[in-house]
């Protein structure tokens, strides 16, 4: 059998019409041993989740890992809180940023690197108006209008 690696890439779509990104960082992640099966297995929901801090740490909260089906009582909490692990010049870079109005920290993406281990995405964002949002929507149809156009 080839060794085949399955690219893990879970993505919030929903962060592209709600926020205007500003700023991206990678961090790592404390998990269980069952939550990184469950995550390597694509059981992630990132919808809801965003990032706040506790003291000086960072934590993702909301972000939904499926229980591991073959976990026994050891199981994890499907939305427990998780540690971000980022450097400590990365934090205080962050945390100066998010305490500006209308700022928020959100995930944007959750992949599995080569070796093995999880890592997300995060985004300093500033949230959308709701005529934002309907500019986003115009543009996304136009630009499938001319994609159908060019296709005939």
């Amino acid at each position: 059998m080839a060794n085949e690696t399955v690219q893990i890439r879970i993505k919030n779509k929903k962060v592209w019409f709600e926020y205007f990104l500003l700023e991206q960082y990678t961090a790592g992640m404390i998990l269980t041993g069952t939550e990184i099966k469950s995550i390597r297995e694509g059981k992630v929901n990132l919808t809801d989740s965003y990032c706040t801090f506790s003291g000086d740490e960072l934590f993702v909260l909301n972000m939904h890992i499926a229980e591991y089906k073959f976990g026994n009582q050891f199981n994890h909490e499907p939305k427990r809180p998780r540690k971000l692990l980022l450097s400590r010049r990365e934090l205080r870079k962050i945390q100066g940023k998010a305490r500006d109005k209308g700022i928020t920290i959100v995930p944007v993406e959750l992949f599995v690197n080569e070796k093995g281990l999880a890592k997300i995405i995060i985004s300093v964002a500033k949230g959308k108006k709701m005529y934002d949002k309907r500019e986003t929507l115009k543009t996304k149809d136009q630009r499938r209008e001319i994609e159908r156009h060019q296709e005939d």
